[in-house]
């Protein structure tokens, strides 16, 4: 733990015009990547960056302020601390971390973790995380594949878009199987959405709501993960068939 806060204090100061020693980094670096048990949770930055000026001359052009260089550092490295400070995380939630880490985009990973963190305390709050963070990865999906949505469509559109243009929409396959499998992916998506505004905090309730309990929290969490993560797999083996 105390060479992932020397990293990352390390890397926040370089990104912010102060120096540090970069031996330091080198060891520090070291150290977590001959890890086997964390290596795919340490930022892919410092993965890719050996050098200092590797590092340099990646943040100067990924982030022009210092708050935004900071907050790209501190989420780069949240997986990480996570997986140090909750040593009790299931498989699952494991490997959906490391797949939303791999997509490297801001604010995914918080959102995770967040309605991780919420889903006993705050069922209703974790439950609206839920279908936003599946959101997110959806946009960041289509930015990638380059395609055009309104940014008022919705959820169950959204993942319909980024299904037909990686081959996951059922009518693409012709095995029953197949296209039972697919087409159960965008009913979990769609009752993603649809819960959420049952049971969610996202609009007022009733005279006699509906409350939502912890269980119903860690569904809809782990449904939403579980199809992020698919969605996030599918495109990078996609990107990978491209080249």
């Amino acid at each position: 733990m105390v060479q992932v806060a020397t990293l990352q204090d390390g890397l926040i100061a370089w990104a912010t015009g102060t120096d540090f020693d970069e031996a330091t980094y080198r060891q520090c670096r070291g150290l977590l990547l001959a890890r086997h048990d964390l290596r795919h949770l340490v930022p892919p930055f410092v993965r890719k960056c050996r050098t200092f000026a590797q590092f340099w001359g990646w943040i100067k052009e990924e982030k022009p302020t210092y708050a935004e260089r900071r907050r790209l550092i501190w989420d780069g490295f949240e997986p990480l601390i996570d997986h140090l400070e909750h040593g009790n995380r299931t498989p699952c939630e494991e490997t959906v971390s490391v797949t939303l880490a791999s997509l490297d985009a801001d604010g995914v990973n918080r959102m995770w973790r967040t309605a991780l963190d919420r889903r006993v305390h705050d069922p209703e709050g974790a439950i609206t995380l839920a279908k936003s963070l599946l959101e997110a990865v959806c946009k960041h999906v289509l930015d990638g594949l380059a395609i055009q949505y309104d940014l008022r469509t919705d959820l169950p559109k959204l993942w319909t878009l980024a299904a037909k243009e990686l081959n996951l929409a059922p009518s693409q396959h012709q095995e029953e199987v197949f296209r039972a499998i697919l087409g159960n992916c965008q009913a979990v998506v769609g009752n993603l959405a649809a819960v959420r505004n049952k049971l969610g905090d996202a609009h007022g309730h009733g005279r006699r709501p509906v409350k939502p309990q912890a269980r119903h929290a860690e569904l809809a969490v782990n449904l939403s993960g579980s199809m992020a993560s698919f969605l996030i797999a599918t495109w990078e083996h996609w990107r990978q068939q491209q080249h």
